[in-house]
């Protein structure tokens, strides 16, 4: 048996108010996300705009917040003028981030109309590679102007009579980024100033908006921290947030570092808001911005052959390359091809469980969560059917109880360390001390008299005894109690079977003087609910 674990929660020590965006999704049109999930015009649930209809209602029921959109690297030269209007005089034109054809059949406003279906807020990406100020203005005006402009007046012409009032707009994509068209990885000063006149000029056509300034695109970059600080100092008077990237990976078979993987997460945060606070400090700006992380996700790569004598990895030099047998691809929504993933749902529901928690633990400063996969770990899909992974309960149960204040949790329990590790040149990280087998992060609903407490067991091996000490929260009580868990990591759902993995009641537990006692299963992810019934 192991060692007794104790999580403490007390109302005296609040992190910070969560944001209604923290869990929302990211969409772009790369793979099957756009074409053949959300778009398939041949698909026996499409509607009259080729939509599947069986994804709309699946993401519908979700109450998802918020859907970043349309991208990602391919708005860096993506031309939102070519996607609208009548779609047989749309333009198609190739997308060189990712290698394919856009046929613009899903445009501008469709994109923003199918987030009015799914009944989610559209967070807004503008091309700030090869895009101009003129363009964001022209899009900002089409896209949220009553009328009697020439843009606006053409967006009523295209059928939407109403703005669509969209509120945030992200001013490029990982800017950062050699990878990325008309890239400002060289000239952090230059992006920053262009932010400026972007943000302002857009935030004088609506002033009810508001807008983000790219961070880095991982804490590995060569310019991280220097490169973020440079670009906000140019533009803090007139952003609210800065936009972060990071997708965690670790090797096969090692689930430790998987599940640990938050750690970094939570490096990369702390020193993305004191370089926020500084800028403000010098600034002597009473403003707070604050963090948008707009993409993020887990993964299991396999160790690769590592090039050690180059100095510090040059980000560039890997990007400049050119294969002449590298082809142009276009995407037929209705040959979408099967995806089958090594290994069962639990682990993925896990890995990415645990970034959300950073982010909740964060909660003061992380505003906006955008997890990339968000939509597939909602509703799973293939060419027929949708269906819900663990991943889509677990994201159920934080948007459902990870509500009003997020709440200082301490954990004490077995720890482990983390090996420092190189997956190729750039994905290096050091070492961890002293890791957690337990990790929680907490909740607190007051309008509702709510507290939750959402627990991961990162030990592969055992099972905990686990005290959760409310005494400060006089008269809550446990109401429920979840856990899910399984023995055979190879278990998933399927639309055959999409109950295989369910949240299951715990049963056996006790509260008394204000500790509830209970076990907690090796890797599992347990949500415990309590209200106060005195009030």
């Amino acid at each position: 048996m192991a060692q007794d674990a104790k999580i403490t929660i007390h109302p005296s020590y609040p992190i910070g108010e969560i944001s209604n965006r923290l869990f929302s999704a990211f969409l772009e049109p790369i793979g099957t996300m756009v074409n053949g999930t959300m778009f398939n015009p041949k698909h026996p649930t499409a509607d009259e705009q080729g939509f599947r209809t069986d994804f709309i209602e699946a993401i519908k029921h979700t109450h998802l917040p918020a859907v970043r959109m349309p991208g990602g690297n391919f708005v860096s030269s993506w031309q939102w003028k070519n996607s609208i209007g009548p779609k047989d005089q749309r333009k198609v034109c190739l997308d060189p981030a990712w290698h394919q054809y856009i046929t613009n059949e899903v445009g501008h406003d469709e994109y923003l109309q199918w987030a009015g279906k799914v009944g989610t807020e559209p967070l807004y990406t503008v091309n700030m590679g090869t895009g101009t100020i003129q363009d964001a203005m022209d899009l900002v005006e089409y896209t949220n102007h009553t009328g009697g402009t020439y843009w606006s007046d053409l967006r009523k012409k295209n059928g939407h009579e109403d703005p669509y009032g969209v509120k945030m707009w992200y001013l490029g994509n990982e800017m950062d980024g050699p990878w990325q068209l008309g890239a400002w990885d060289k000239n952090p000063t230059g992006y920053g100033c262009k932010v400026l006149e972007t943000s302002k000029a857009i935030k004088w056509i609506d002033e009810t908006i508001e807008t983000a300034v790219c961070g880095s695109s991982a804490p590995f970059m060569e310019g991280f921290p220097e490169w973020d600080q440079t670009a906000l100092d140019k533009c803090y008077d007139v952003v609210d947030y800065v936009s972060v990237h990071h997708y965690h990976s670790a090797p096969p078979g090692d689930i430790k570092s998987l599940l640990g993987g938050s750690l970094y997460y939570e490096d990369f945060i702390n020193t993305e808001v004191a370089m926020i606070d500084y800028v403000a400090s010098k600034h002597r700006s009473p403003k707070q911005v604050n963090i948008s992380f707009d993409e993020y996700g887990a993964m299991v790569r396999p160790l690769m052959e590592l090039h050690p004598g180059y100095g510090r990895y040059n980000m560039a030099r890997n990007h400049y390359r050119f294969d002449p047998e590298r082809r142009y691809i276009l995407h037929d929504p209705d040959n979408m091809p099967e995806r089958e993933f090594p290994g069962g749902d639990m682990l993925h529901a896990l890995s990415m469980a645990s970034i959300q928690l950073a982010l909740l633990r964060h909660a003061d400063r992380v505003k906006i969560g955008c997890m990339t996969g968000g939509l597939s770990a909602l509703c799973s899909s293939n060419h027929d059917h949708v269906w819900k992974s663990a991943s889509h309960h677990v994201f159920m149960q934080l948007l459902k109880y990870a509500k009003g204040i997020s709440m200082d949790t301490k954990v004490e329990s077995e720890t482990y360390d983390m090996p420092g590790y190189a997956i190729e040149d750039t994905s290096q990280y050091t070492g961890k001390e002293g890791v957690n087998f337990i990790d929680a992060a907490s909740a607190w609903d007051k309008d509702n008299n709510r507290l939750t407490v959402f627990v991961i067991n990162r030990n592969e091996d055992a099972e905990y005894p686990l005290t959760v000490d409310l005494k400060g929260f006089e008269g809550y009580k446990p109401v429920n109690a979840l856990a899910l868990h399984t023995d055979n990591l190879d278990d998933k759902n399927t639309f055959e079977n999409e109950d295989v993995l369910l949240p299951k009641h715990i049963e056996n537990y006790s509260f008394e003087n204000g500790e509830l006692k209970l076990y907690v299963k090796p890797l599992s992810w347990n949500v415990l609910v309590f209200e106060n019934g005195d009030e």
